[in-house]
């Protein structure tokens, strides 16, 4: 069974007893292995100190050669030689070989068949712990101890078992004892009974510092911060001193509850009870001060410790990492390699989202790699969900989906991960491509955070069926009031053209954060309702709901869209000088949008060269856009020239200066950048429409002739052309973008793609009914008149959702006032 060690010729050991003679060659090798002299080995009585040889197994090799002796001097047949066997195996990580080791014991006793469970919880194996409890009870004959149900109690997953054990305590008399009835208050807290575990607490004719502690534990595992505190006021009554463990247990408690005071008060008793030195309480509090958003405390804990590990480093790097200050946490990450510290699993965790929040493609990879070398893909699926996250929001989706593909184990938040990945990226339609794969995998159960995930990805592609399916299993769930979830729905709702439907869910969700405000403020600005946006986020301060930097974002863009500049830039100094919240670069495109959309490129212009930070490309690529509207060449080539610095790879901004040449019929430089969009391996982003019909969606490419019905589509659409024609409608060709004749220019205004979409919606659908469509490129000037008087001839109502906004055209007028 076991390879024995080589022969060793050496001669120290012939003191030994004459029955181990024959043994000296295995025993020799034994103790040059475990690098001990062997003259050490013996014992008062001249046999060989077990013991010491015990103590000195480091590896799993040294345990084998042990073991070998232990068999070959007789001595494994003792029951304490072989459990101690049993636990070195699993404590070096062999678990077979553990119990392999217990199944060949003879004659077991309580201790050992306590030793296996412990073995079993310990490697993580709880059912195999809970299964070998059973055979403990049903097949020894022996009657199990006090230190029997800690373990198996731990190792519990389903109630069933649970109630179980917690009988067989009942039974045997250990219900008053303080280890097992704190194991068994853990138990039911697990299981969200923490009235069960109440009543037992309360029964309990003794209770220690233990008891306590697992009450407090109990009740914030279980979410339930008040009657934590509760229970602490009760136990200070009762005059039990709180000591380390129970301070630990508090303190997230109190961060749960947002109870500041309490934290404070409880950091004050740390302090005069000379506890701010332990540990594990100052690790705990540097967690508390860090959910508080109170960093300085956090550091200043830190700073104070005198003793440092490796959860130490974790969390006050987590800490900088959650405060969206990725520098500083990466800061902390080189001082705590200076230290000698090793990261483990966490640390990366944290690291991967500080290389994603400095944009940190190159050191992405050698994080990649690091996690690799150390096979902690195979140990939890937590730091494989983590990197998956980092490519995906570093915009490498394809390495996030080669990641997730190679995951040994994928759970709901892996799933998620990847959704949400794509979702971010624009990939509405892989998001949901993923989806349907999870929802294929019978072992993944969606949840809250699959909902919050997938529904953005219904709302890009306007996917309102769907949305309404996600929406029923909400209810059916019971999440209608998860303030994420709702907040999901009403932005669903919005953006796929259902504004009354996302205000109706709007005033059914708790509104006493800013999430569920921002959505729907948002939403009406999209369609262009931005005095209805403005009077919301009057009704928002109203009921005392403070707006954050998201809410301004919204209001900003609400204003652009419709035209409300002295709105905008009050505003704007509002969201400074009445709530200190300072700028970002999305206000700052906000308020350049606002100016460019109104026409006043100077204005824009000069507030980009007054900006405080550096401008990205979203700054530059708002004013340019500003100037394709308004025909601004110089402007435009002033902000395509930085645009070309700092975004090279966005076939978009070439694209528009491109149309701005072409609008003044400046083909030579039309030619020069789409040449130089060509060089860099850039290809335009074709124009598409689809729009939903008899539960089928349709896509349509302009020139679209591949669709079965094409013939009846051009059909309508020179017979509708006739009649608006026949009503003053003149095609402006000046949208048209390409030097050809102006017969061709018309053809190609024709087939447009939200035409074909809205010809194929006419044709398709009962007379006068609503016509919806989504258009992922902004609308051309003709098409938007074009629609206006298919609006008026059909008595239709069609609603455009474009890359901007949304336009109601009805009885030849649209929503947006021609200001888009």
């Amino acid at each position: 069974m076991f390879r024995l060690a080589p022969s060793c010729k050496d001669r120290r050991l012939c003191k030994l007893l004459p029955l181990l003679q024959a043994h000296r060659p295995l025993f020799s090798a034994a103790a040059n292995s475990l690098q001990i002299s062997p003259d050490c080995l013996e014992n008062e009585s001249g046999e060989i100190d077990f013991d010491v040889l015990f103590q000195s197994c480091t590896k799993l090799h040294h345990v084998k050669r042990l073991h070998a002796l232990l068999l070959v001097s007789g001595k494994i047949k003792t029951v304490f030689s072989s459990t101690k066997l049993v636990n070195f195996y699993a404590n070096l990580g062999d678990l077979s070989f553990s119990r392999h080791t217990f199944d060949h014991i003879s004659y077991r006793n309580v201790y050992t068949w306590n030793s296996m469970i412990s073995v079993y919880v310990r490697s993580g194996r709880l059912s195999e712990a809970v299964d070998c409890f059973y055979q403990f009870t049903l097949t020894s004959g022996l009657r199990p101890d006090f230190y029997t149900f800690p373990p198996v109690l731990k190792a519990c997953r389903n109630l069933v078992d649970g109630k179980k054990i917690h009988c067989s305590v009942l039974k045997l008399g250990f219900e008053w004892d303080v280890f097992v009835a704190a194991s068994l208050l853990h138990m039911y807290c697990r299981f969200g009974l923490a009235n069960v575990a109440r009543k037992l607490f309360d029964d309990m004719p003794v209770r220690d510092n233990g008891s306590w502690n697992a009450m407090i534990s109990g009740y914030c595992q279980s979410g339930n911060a008040v009657e934590a505190l509760d229970i602490l006021d009760e136990m200070r009554l009762e005059g039990v001193s709180m000591d380390p463990i129970t301070v630990a247990s508090i303190l997230p408690v109190c961060a749960q509850s947002d109870n500041i005071l309490s934290g404070l008060l409880i950091h004050l008793y740390i302090i005069k009870h000379g506890l701010e030195f332990n540990l594990f309480v100052s690790n705990n509090l540097i967690n508390m001060y860090t959910k508080f958003g109170m960093i300085m405390h956090a550091l200043r804990v830190f700073d104070q410790m005198m003793e440092r590990d490796v959860v130490s480093w974790n969390s006050i790097i987590a800490a900088y990492e959650q405060s969206n200050d990725p520098i500083t946490a990466h800061g902390f990450f080189t001082t705590m390699q200076q230290a000698r510290i090793q990261p483990d699993l966490l640390t990366l965790v944290s690291l991967t989202s500080i290389v994603a929040k400095l944009n940190d493609c190159r050191n992405s990879r050698a994080v990649h790699g690091f996690i690799m070398r150390r096979g902690w893909f195979m140990e939890d699926v937590i730091i494989g969900n983590a990197v998956v996250d980092m490519y995906a929001k570093l915009g490498v989706i394809n390495s996030a989906r080669a990641v997730f593909e190679g995951l040994p184990v994928k759970d709901v938040i892996s799933w998620n991960t990847l959704i949400t990945g794509y979702a971010q990226n624009g990939l509405a339609s892989e998001a949901i491509e993923v989806f349907q794969m999870m929802e294929e995998c019978n072992e993944i159960n969606a949840n809250q955070g699959t909902y919050v995930s997938i529904l953005p990805a219904y709302s890009h592609v306007g996917a309102l069926r769907q949305g309404i399916k996600i929406h029923a299993r909400v209810i059916k769930n019971c999440l209608c009031f998860d303030v994420f979830v709702a907040t999901c729905l009403v932005d669903m709702y919005g953006k796929c053209g259902r504004i009354d439907d996302a205000m109706s869910l709007f005033y059914q969700v708790p509104r006493s954060s800013s999430v569920p405000w921002n959505a729907i403020i948002s939403c009406h600005g999209i369609h262009g309702h931005g005095d209805k946006a403005l009077n919301l986020f009057r009704q928002m301060l109203d009921e005392g709901v403070r707006p954050d930097h998201i809410t301004f974002v919204s209001l900003l863009a609400a204003c652009s869209h419709s035209g409300l500049v002295s709105e905008g830039q009050r505003y704007f100094h509002m969201m400074q000088e009445e709530f200190g919240i300072k700028p970002h670069l999305k206000h700052y495109g906000c308020m350049v949008d606002l100016f460019g959309r109104a026409g006043h490129l100077g204005m824009a212009h000069n507030f980009i060269q007054n900006m405080p930070v550096r401008p990205d490309a979203s700054i530059w690529g708002a004013l340019l856009g500003a100037c394709r509207i308004h025909g601004n060449m110089e402007l435009g080539a002033v902000a395509s020239d930085h645009l070309f610095e700092v975004d090279s790879e966005n076939v978009g901004y070439y694209v528009l200066m491109s149309n701005i040449y072409a609008n003044v019929g400046k083909w030579e430089g039309v030619d020069e950048v789409r040449s130089l969009a060509r060089d860099r391996g850039l290809k335009k982003t074709p124009g598409w429409s689809s729009i939903e019909v008899n539960n089928k969606v349709d896509i349509f490419y302009t020139g679209n002739r591949t669709h079965p019905k094409y013939e009846k589509i051009y059909d309508e659409l020179r017979n509708l052309t006739a009649k608006m024609k026949s009503l003053g409608y003149v095609p402006d060709k000046s949208f048209v973008l390409q030097d050809v004749e102006e017969d061709e220019k018309e053809h190609i205004l024709t087939s447009h793609s939200e035409r074909l979409a809205i010809a194929f919606g006419i044709i398709s659908s009962p007379p006068k009914s609503p016509i919806q469509i989504f258009k992922n490129l902004r609308v051309c000037g003709d098409c938007h008149n074009w629609t206006k008087f298919i609006s008026q001839i059909t008595e239709r109502e069609i609603i455009v959702r474009d890359s901007n906004r949304f336009h109601h055209f009805k009885d030849g007028i649209c929503s947006c006032g021609d200001y888009w």
